[in-house]
């Protein structure tokens, strides 16, 4: 799927950091995770379009500055790459993250990152109900093993509802190999 640049993309990175991204155990194919959210990174990055980090801010466990806030240092970040902090699921609630969009002239969103159920879902449905047009990495979001479903069900769960979701404007799916921005 070609993002045309008509489409005023950005590619948002949610919630990979050092204290979930590394803990253990670890999230659902975490190496091959990572190693799609950085080709989407260097995809987005070669096509200057921005990139977002957002960054969950929570104590006691997230608390910023902490070695468990920080982002995964294996993330292929440049210096202008804009960093988001959020408190809760959705990044666009209490952040500065829709101004800076609208700043940016922003109307496509690419979402990528952790957790599937949790942070990525919350803000694909806000991104959704805010007008942008989004976008799910189907392989590209991660999220661990819960008390009542395995990691690869919350996953293929959560990608079918997205494929079947009415929002403002159709929400699309692709894996990362099949996403280019032009």
């Amino acid at each position: 799927m070609n993002i045309p640049a008509s489409a005023n993309a950005a590619l948002l990175v949610i919630d990979v950091q050092c204290g979930w991204y590394l803990s253990t155990p670890g999230p659902h194919d975490a190496a091959g995770t990572l190693r799609r959210i950085n080709e989407l990174i260097r995809k987005a990055h070669a096509a200057t379009l921005p990139v977002i980090f957002i960054q969950h801010a929570e104590p006691p466990d997230y608390t910023a500055g902490s070695p468990a806030w920080q982002l995964h240092p294996e993330l292929d970040r440049k210096a202008g790459d804009l960093v988001v902090g959020k408190a809760v699921c959705d990044a666009f609630c209490d952040t500065a993250l829709q101004e800076e969009l609208h700043r940016c002239g922003v109307e496509t969103l690419v979402l990528a990152g952790c957790a599937t159920e949790f942070c990525v879902d919350t803000t694909l449905r806000s991104a959704a109900s805010h007008g942008f047009h989004v976008v799910a990495a189907t392989d590209a979001h991660t999220t661990k093993d819960r008390p009542v479903l395995t990691a690869v069900q919350i996953i293929a769960h959560h990608n079918w509802v997205w494929s079947e979701m009415s929002t403002p404007h159709p929400l699309r799916l692709a894996r990362t190999a099949d996403l280019s921005f032009g």
